[in-house]
């Protein structure tokens, strides 16, 4: 079944899609800030790093609505809220979200797209619902390492990367202060994690 764009409901899904990712980018930069707030850099770096690629999801969808510049497109939806102090359940929260866009919303969106004739909407929407899994794995892996006091703990010799002045050491934990910076713990990460940085035999 093939119909024009302006009558699709493809182009309400995208308004749907563009409306959730520019809120899940304020939301990762709310919890970001909260990270911070809590000492807690290297997470606050895991959320924006997510939120740059929300805004990237955003505005791919929003290209897509340019036929219609100067219109207003209507659709409803439901948004998540939260709030939480606690970060392993902003954490949790998150990857929830990142789950439910994979798994159920983004699958429906790119089966309407194939089936009222939009191809390449279609393999976008696929495409980007695999980087929400990508996303909302990564949420989960770091709420686990706080769940089980692995943040900054780990059971061989590992290496430590500070985020701040790039110091690199070698332990079982990240150090309590960087002896270099003299930044804190919330700071480091494991190299395996650093951003392009080599990767460790470390499983």
């Amino acid at each position: 079944m093939s119909i024009e764009f302006k009558d699709s409901e493809t182009k309400e899904n995208l308004m749907r899609a563009f409306a959730g990712e520019s809120q899940a980018r304020n939301r990762y930069t709310f919890s970001g800030k909260q990270a911070r707030k809590q000492g807690y850099y290297v997470i606050e770096q895991i959320f924006n790093f997510t939120a740059d690629q929300e805004y990237a999801h955003a505005k791919l969808f929003y290209e897509h609505l340019k036929p219609f510049t100067g219109e207003t497109i209507t659709v409803d939806g439901g948004y998540p809220v939260d709030l939480h102090d606690d970060l392993e359940k902003l954490l949790r929260a998150a990857a929830h979200n990142e789950f439910e866009e994979h798994d159920d919303v983004y699958k429906k969106f790119s089966e309407k797209a194939k089936e009222e004739g939009f191809p390449q909407i279609a393999a976008q929407f696929h495409m980007i619902a695999s980087v929400e899994k990508i996303h909302g794995d990564r949420f989960t892996m770091i709420a686990d390492m706080i769940r089980d006091n692995k943040l900054f703990v780990s059971e061989v010799e590992t290496e430590w990367m500070c985020l701040y002045c790039g110091y690199v050491l070698e332990g079982k934990e990240a150090p309590e202060v960087c002896p270099n910076c003299l930044h804190g713990r919330g700071f480091f990460v494991r190299i395996t994690l650093a951003p392009y940085t080599k990767a460790s035999n470390e499983k």
